[in-house]
């Protein structure tokens, strides 16, 4: 890898570190103040999570489920994705999506899921 290559290379997980602050201070600022948080589609489109290498699970309380796991990503779309939901407190019980989604995701042990959103 040139230097040139390694250097854009530092500065992207540099800027994708400081969005992932931003959407994690937005969120606790708009909760300290109780203000609504504006729709995550307009700073988040859902293709950040669907570039990503999913998996494809059935169990018996998800039932069809997704998992990216980092080791089958590439570094740099992956980590994207795990530091917006980790920044916007994504769980199993307060998944991340915007108007528009198609699947809700949220992240557990160092893992990205995700789940079919429930056509209203």
């Amino acid at each position: 890898m040139s230097e040139n290559q390694r250097l854009a290379e530092i500065f992207l997980d540099y800027l994708n570190a400081q969005e992932a602050s931003c959407v994690n201070a937005r969120r606790q600022i708009g909760e300290l103040f109780n203000v609504a948080e504006p729709t995550q589609q307009k700073t988040v489109p859902e293709q950040t999570f669907t570039v990503l290498q999913f998996e494809e699970h059935t169990g018996t309380k998800l039932t069809e489920f997704g998992t990216a796991e980092k080791s089958k990503n590439k570094e740099e779309p992956w980590l994207n994705a795990f530091n917006i939901l980790k920044a916007s407190g994504a769980s199993i019980d307060k998944r991340f999506h915007g108007a528009g989604y198609v699947y809700s995701y949220w992240i557990y042990n160092g893992r990205i899921f995700r789940q079919k959103l429930k056509q209203a």
